[in-house]
Parts: C-alpha cells; sequence; structure tokens
C-alpha cells in the first residue's frame, strides 16, 4: 500500500479556484497505473509518485458546473487507491484492473441536488500507459435515490492498443449501487468490459468482475466488513490468465481518533480461489517434473496498522 501526504483545497462559490496536490510512495506506485500489455508513458517514473494532483474551477453556470484537469481520483470502481478510504486492507479484483487514477479533464454539472453528470476526457485506460496517441472518453450518472440508497453508472471507451481503428476500442461499464445508514453500509458492484484484441485470429476478450461488501459499525471504535467477490477473466485479457476468481474477505477494524490523529488497526483474513485452464496460484516451488506448482485456493492472513493526520485551515 502506498504512503501519501495531500493538500487540498475546495471550489466554491466565495473561492471558485480548488486545487489538488498529492505525493505518494511506496510498492504500490511501482505496479497500479501501468499495463502488462502498454508501453510506460514518458516521465512515468517521475508521475507515480504523484496521486491526485490536478487544478479545478467551479464556474458560475446554472447549479454549478466544475471543471478539473489533471489527476484525478478515478470515476471508475467503489474502492480507493489508499487503504485508509476503503472498508478493508486488501482491494478486491475488479478494482485492481481497472484504473484508480486517471489523467486528463472532467467536467461535472449538478442538475438537481440528487442528480450529477460528469464528462470526461483522460490519456488512455490506466494513466501511466502509453499504449496509443488517442485518448479514452466516458461519463458518469451519479444520482441519490433517497438519504439511504445512491446509484452510479460510469462507462469508459477509446483504445488501449496500438492499433486505434474503432473496431478495436475498449468497452468498460462499471454499475454501483449503495445503501448507507449510521451503523451499516452495503454496495454491489458490477462491471463488464470487453475488446477485440488486434490479433491473428482477432479474438473477442471479455471480462467481468463484481462484488458484495457488507460493513457493519459495531461500537465508536469496532467495525466489521465481509466482501465476497468474483472476477471472471474468459481470454486472460486484464490477468494475463484464463480464470475465474471467486474471493472472500473478513475484515475486523479498531479505529481511534485524537485531535487530528486517527489510528487504524485490521485483522484481515482473505481466501481466494482461481479455477479455469490457467488458474491456481503458485506454490512456492517446483514439482518433481520441473513444471510450476499450482495450487487452486491461498489464504491470507494479516495485521494491517494505518496512521492519518489531516488538519484544516481557514482562509
Amino acid at each position: 500500500m502506498p504512503e501519501a501526504a495531500y493538500l487540498q483545497k475546495n471550489a466554491s462559490e466565495s473561492s471558485p479556484w480548488g486545487m489538488q496536490l498529492t505525493v505518494q510512495a511506496g510498492q504500490d506506485t511501482r505496479v497500479f497505473g501501468f499495463s502488462a500489455t502498454a508501453p510506460d508513458l514518458p516521465g512515468s517514473t517521475g508521475l507515480r509518485h504523484l496521486g491526485p494532483t490536478n487544478l479545478s474551477y467551479l464556474a458560475p453556470a446554472g447549479n454549478g458546473l466544475t471543471i478539473q484537469g489533471g489527476i484525478f481520483s478515478s470515476l471508475i470502481g467503489y474502492d480507493s487507491f489508499y487503504a485508509k478510504d476503503n472498508f478493508s486492507y486488501t482491494r478486491p479484483w475488479g478494482a485492481d484492473f481497472t484504473p484508480y487514477l486517471m489523467l486528463g479533464i472532467n467536467a461535472s454539472y449538478l442538475f438537481t441536488s440528487r442528480l450529477t453528470v460528469t464528462a470526461y476526457v483522460v490519456n488512455g485506460y490506466l494513466h501511466l500507459a502509453d499504449a496509443n496517441s488517442v485518448p479514452s472518453w466516458g461519463a458518469q450518472v451519479s444520482y441519490k435515490a433517497t438519504t439511504h440508497a445512491a446509484l452510479k453508472q460510469t462507462v469508459l471507451i477509446g483504445p488501449h492498443q496500438s492499433n486505434t481503428s474503432p473496431e478495436f476500442w475498449r468497452y468498460l461499464s462499471d454499475s454501483i449501487a449503495e445503501w448507507k445508514s449510521d451503523r451499516f453500509t452495503t454496495a454491489f458492484e458490477y462491471q463488464v468490459g470487453t475488446e477485440d484484441v488486434a490479433s491473428p485470429g482477432d479474438t473477442r476478450a471479455l471480462w467481468m468482475a463484481a462484488q458484495l461488501p457488507l460493513h457493519w459499525v459495531l461500537s465508536k471504535h469496532w467495525s466489521a466488513t465481509e466482501r465476497p467477490e468474483v472476477y471472471w477473466d474468459r481470454n486472460g485479457r486484464l490477468t494475463g490468465f484464463i480464470q475465474t476468481v471467486k474471493a472472500n474477505t473478513i475484515t475486523l477494524e479498531y479505529r481511534r481518533l485524537y485531535r487530528q490523529f486517527t489510528g487504524i488497526v485490521r485483522f484481515e483474513h482473505r481466501i481466494d480461489d482461481s479455477r479455469g485452464t490457467q488458474g491456481g496460484f503458485f506454490r512456492g516451488a517446483l514439482l518433481p517434473s520441473g513444471t510450476v506448482g499450482l495450487t487452486p485456493a491461498q489464504s491470507l492472513l494479516g495485521l494491517a496498522v494505518i496512521f492519518t493526520f489531516d488538519s484544516q485551515a481557514q482562509p
């Protein structure tokens, strides 16, 4: 997981310019944002140390038009790149194979107090990959149905290959329904993506992911989360292997606040089960025949400690 520090100023009617500046480090910054099937973006060695870093402007138009440009948090997905913002320490499969951050520009308009529509143009599917010179684009509709229920639909369209013909574009849909109260939060997220791979045979790749996190606030300091999920990679396009993964994560969290400091301790158990013609996890040793030993399931038991410091300054 990354370590990060940030400065943020929100745009408002009295002060329409906003900004975010985030610097980050850690092992995750070496992996996420890059692509296994596309070259790295020029300057990505330095850019990987930047999280959300952008400028925004609240334009005096109607109910509020906010324009944001730079590196911003992805409009796709239920989970954040930063563990402090999630219910569990480890992240779901669907989150790890969609963008956590985007590089480009977005415009968000508040039609009503319940309905927000956002359009965006980004450099590509993964913000540190340089698959081609054609941008990707998409839109999001966010609707707050009641004080407890919210719906969000996001689409992303664009090429993630060197061949930028429309027939080889990638299409991704991300649907989220969330129900939240003071003591309980649950959400259902479903993703489906497809693209025609520009290779001999023109393979039509297809993948899907779904998760159902369930989060209970047990007391002032304790909470518990269970997150069942499934990821299906029919052609191995995203994970690199033809497989169906089923996983379940259980997290027990203790959280303590002291002034601007927050300490979070998470006890977590996770089990992943990978099946399919290329499914399985490395067992850590070769078989006597010299082939790689695989096992269909693996378990993880972990303890994570997270510290945060947040302070606000009045202008």
